[in-house]
């Protein structure tokens, strides 16, 4: 079932004659834990996608990892009191272990501070130099005298300038109110984020990279490549505002220590905007995961690049970074042909925030004791692919006990416990023949319906719609209990035994599709439910091929053999109850007076260190 074994095996390549898939989910930062928000926007939806194209036989390798380079993570060794690479080294780790928590199947899960991340993005610099895309010009920054040192975009807040927003954090490359892009110049009101004084603006020579020249190249490539890819309506709306709004040569240099170091004699003082050096994480990543990494991403006759992510990443992967530095570079990248944009997932009232104690972290998600199929379903069949989403407790609550425990736990529980029922009540554990099947009026209008179904599926997980292909599933499980109900079963039993049989075989054939179509959503369900089937842990309905397993669909009462022992049936969920709901409503919310004494004691604590360490330029990185 493309389970997370594949991962360790010998590294995967293209394979000609095959459909080979690269997916990526946009690179988590590593300065602080993912919320349920960052976990659905990227690595579950991905991981989602992956799992699918293994169950249909597709070559697909599913790279992530940490971004680690950056003003972020300066800012939060300063309040950590370290080195920005024991900062990464720890949170980092945090990731990784939240996302096996939520078995997320990564081929690779890498990180951007490594040796092959400086080679590759220094190597494609050398290119856009050769090429004539990048110049020198003078850039207006902001230079606190406090902290004696340029402030980049990340170490300045101030008030939106967008017309309608005055949003009073924005930061200095973007307004998370807005989503508009922003140069740190452009804020209201700047202060520095270390020492909470004003900067003010000095000249300073930076590179740029000339995106109005490569506009025409660009603008081909978004053209023929989101009709082609099939990019979702928020992809295309977003590329095509930037586009109207003009591009302008973009900065691809930042006055930091902790990042790629630029390979040229006049800037070895800088380093490479994180925004320019992050993309290519997800190639050099690649490259840790196997030294033949050009066969996948220079390779695009052969592979198909998927990319996952939240929609503030839009611009950056479809005009001003990705697809501009590697067209740049004049070689011939594999590059994004689909991209899956997911809006934002809100949590009850308002926003995550860990620094107000507000909202459902990664590592808290574990400490609920909730099981990990319930978090991912719950956060799949909420997914914001069209508007944002609001995480709520009471609608986790509903859809635990009514889709997945009265639903789909009710009906597998309900067939295989009366399969496991001594003969006389029931079967003994041993799945009857179904003789008649094909003639069976209910059974055989029932089969056509499931594979209907299955091939709707089919068609929605191949267009990305993973919500939409989540329903479909939950909708044959509706309709599995339909079927149980209308054919009674029951009274079968006792007064037609051979349709009865009919009956189980074609429902037990059924929970065993059930546990293969939804084990790209909740995996460790489908393991759960293969292990009451008493089968191998590794089965596969793969839906290798158009008709084959789809076919097979129609047919449920075929799929699983007359005279197979089944294992000990166990309910699958565990009703949620309204007082534990009102628990972790409380837990989770935060409270006014915690968020003014946290904010409080933070802005103590760093005055408290700038005092003490006397902070000026490079002190900062040499910390530890």
């Amino acid at each position: 079932m493309g389970d997370d074994s594949e991962a360790l095996t010998a590294p995967k390549l293209p394979i000609t004659g095959k459909r080979n898939i690269l997916i990526t989910s946009a690179l988590p930062y590593v300065n602080n834990v993912p919320h349920l928000g960052n976990i659905i926007g990227c690595v579950l939806s991905a991981d989602v996608f992956a799992r699918y194209c293994r169950m249909r036989g597709y070559n697909v390798i599913y790279i992530c990892g940490t971004d680690e380079y950056g003003t972020a993570t300066e800012v939060k060794a300063m309040e950590e009191g370290c080195s920005p690479k024991e900062i990464c080294d720890k949170y980092h780790a945090i990731h990784k272990e939240v996302y096996k928590w939520f078995n997320i199947s990564f081929d690779e899960f890498g990180r951007t501070s490594s040796p092959q991340q400086t080679e590759i993005c220094q190597a494609i610099f050398k290119k856009l130099l050769e090429n004539n895309w990048l110049s020198e010009n003078i850039m207006q920054q902001l230079y606190c005298d406090t902290c004696n040192r340029f402030l980049a975009d990340r170490l300045v807040e101030g008030n939106c300038p967008k017309h309608g927003c005055n949003y009073d954090c924005a930061r200095g490359d973007q307004c998370e109110n807005c989503g508009k892009a922003l140069n740190p110049t452009e804020l209201l009101d700047p202060k520095c984020k270390v020492c909470r004084n004003t900067p003010h603006i000095r000249e300073a020579n930076h590179i740029f990279l000339e995106l109005p020249l490569l506009k025409d190249k660009l603008e081909e490539y978004i053209n023929n490549m989101s009709v082609a890819g099939g990019w979702s309506q928020n992809a295309i709306h977003t590329t095509n505002a930037w586009i109207r709004e003009g591009l302008n040569p973009r900065c691809i240099t930042r006055d930091l220590k902790w990042g790629v170091p630029v390979p040229h004699e006049r800037f070895m003082d800088k380093v490479f905007y994180v925004w320019f050096d992050a993309p290519i994480g997800y190639v050099s990543i690649t490259s840790c995961y196997t030294p033949e990494w050009e066969k996948w991403w220079k390779n695009p006759e052969n592979v198909e690049l998927y990319q996952f992510m939240g929609k503030d990443n839009i611009p950056f992967h479809t005009v001003s970074n990705v697809p501009s530095t590697l067209i740049g570079t004049g070689e011939n990248w594999t590059l994004m042909k689909t991209i899956s944009v997911t809006e934002y997932l809100n949590y009850e009232a308002g926003k995550f925030s860990k620094s107000k104690g507000v909202g459902v972290f990664g590592n808290d998600a574990k400490d609920t004791n909730i099981p990990v199929e319930v978090w991912r379903y719950y956060l799949l069949t909420n997914r914001p692919e069209v508007s944002d989403t609001l995480f709520t407790w009471v609608d986790l609550q509903a859809k635990l006990n009514s889709e997945l425990l009265s639903n789909l736990g009710n009906f597998i529980n309900r067939v295989l416990s009366f399969m496991a029922k001594d003969p006389g009540s029931g079967y003994g554990s041993i799945i009857p023949d179904a003789q008649g099947a094909d003639t069976h009026p209910l059974t055989k209008a029932f089969g056509e319906k499931v594979g209907s179904y299955v091939e709707q599926y089919v068609e929605a997980m191949e267009k990305v719609k993973i919500k939409q292909a989540l329903k479909i599933a939950m909708t044959i499980s509706s309709e599995g209990n339909a079927y149980l109900q209308e054919s009674k079963f029951w009274k079968l039993y006792k007064e037609d035994l051979p349709s009865c049989s009919v009956v189980m075989k074609t429902s037990v054939g059924l929970v065993y599709l059930l546990a293969c179509l939804l084990q790209p959503f909740m995996p460790s369900f489908s393991l759960e439910v293969l292990k009451q089937l008493n089968l191998p842990l590794e089965t596969k309905f793969s839906l290798s091929n158009e008709k084959g397993d789809v076919e097979r669909a129609k047919r449920p009462w075929d799929i699983l053999p007359a005279g197979h022992k089944i294992g000990t049936p166990a309910p699958l969920f565990k009703e949620l109850k309204d007082e534990e709901v009102e628990l972790f409503r409380e837990k989770f919310a935060g409270s006014q007076s915690d968020r003014l004494a946290k904010a409080d004691a933070e802005a103590k604590k760093t005055a408290e260190k700038l005092e003490e360490t006397k902070i000026t330029g490079n002190a900062l990185y040499f910390h530890s």
